[in-house]
């Protein structure tokens, strides 16, 4: 199962007890996920989802709807193999109370925002049920073993940038990109997204997340430190060999008797131990001196083949 279908198995779970967040739910699986077809006698409901707990949530929730008296059947087919058409014809009288009960108009089949759904939705727990209900019939979350992105796609612009201002009001910043023919309402931050999924009340998705990128930020941290430290190495590896380059460059063109004792005693000891970090070849002087000694000697002889390579150019 996706981690999308998962989350949506854990909101399907949660029933309103009241009745101002049972319509702000309804809301949001009817302006997202429904349309309505005018038919002899009364109206088709259809609710496309490729997740059957939803659309069972979105009928149990209008069978709950006060006085719909229709005991409609729902008949249920797939769709490119994916999603599931779930349809219901209800009477006109049962259609006018739906759309009273949750506050919206319709118009050419699609669920219309109006002023009386903005008043219902004036509560921040209304405003959570309704983004539940939203999710369920219009959002996904892509995996986020790979990475962070949660979406909800919208039939049209005016429902993207309401829910836009909903998370807002809620203090999650959104995105709007226009895709195929839809708008797509997407987060892509992390923390955004772990608070959103605390907001429609799914917990166990929340703690799943939290565990991935807790993971996700160790996995990260060791390989910043990995790359940091392989970078370290490799600089310390090519400055060992420069020097050696430099010291052999002296010992060929004039050997090591004009150099001050210091630095020929610094050149045979690099020679002798090619390999060795600066702080452990300075134990190896006599006196011993500390790393800083150690690199200041070791760049005056390098210092002193630059000026010999020079002479021997203008020789």
């Amino acid at each position: 199962m996706s981690f999308s279908a998962e989350i949506k198995e854990e909101l399907a779970e949660l029933i309103p007890s009241e009745f101002s967040l049972f319509t702000a739910e309804l809301q949001g699986l009817l302006l997202y996920g429904a349309k309505l077809t005018e038919k002899e006698g009364g109206t088709e409901l259809r609710f496309l989802s490729e997740h059957e707990e939803s659309a069972k949530k979105y009928f149990t929730f209008i069978r709950k709807t006060d006085r719909i008296k229709t005991d409609f059947a729902i008949t249920t087919h797939h769709t490119n193999g994916k999603n599931k058409t779930c349809t219901a014809f209800l009477s006109p009288e049962d259609t006018a109370v739906l759309l009273e009960s949750a506050a919206l108009g319709y118009e050419n089949g699609e669920f219309q925002i109006g002023r009386k759904a903005e008043q219902k939705l004036s509560g921040e727990e209304e405003r959570r049920a309704f983004l539940r209900g939203a999710f369920l019939a219009a959002g996904s979350v892509s995996d986020p073993e790979r990475f962070y992105h949660l979406e909800f796609v919208c039939s049209d612009e005016n429902k993207a940038w309401y829910l836009k201002l909903l998370l807002s009001a809620l203090g999650e910043t959104a995105g709007v990109v226009q895709r195929k023919g839809h708008y797509v309402v997407y987060l892509k931050d992390s923390d955004g997204i772990v608070a959103l999924l605390g907001m429609m009340g799914a917990s166990r998705a929340l703690l799943a997340l939290e565990e991935i990128r807790v993971v996700k930020d160790m996995r990260n941290r060791v390989n910043r430190t990995v790359n940091c430290e392989t970078a370290n190495l490799q600089k310390t590896v090519a400055a060992a060999l420069k020097q050696r380059k430099d010291i052999e460059y002296i010992r060929d063109a004039e050997g090591f008797e004009n150099l001050p004792s210091t630095l020929a005693e610094m050149a045979e000891i690099r020679l002798e131990y090619p390999d060795v970090s600066l702080k452990e070849l300075g134990t190896y002087l006599n006196p011993p001196v500390g790393k800083s000694g150690v690199n200041h000697r070791l760049r005056k002889l390098s210092e002193y083949a630059d000026e010999l390579r020079g002479h021997e150019k203008r020789g």
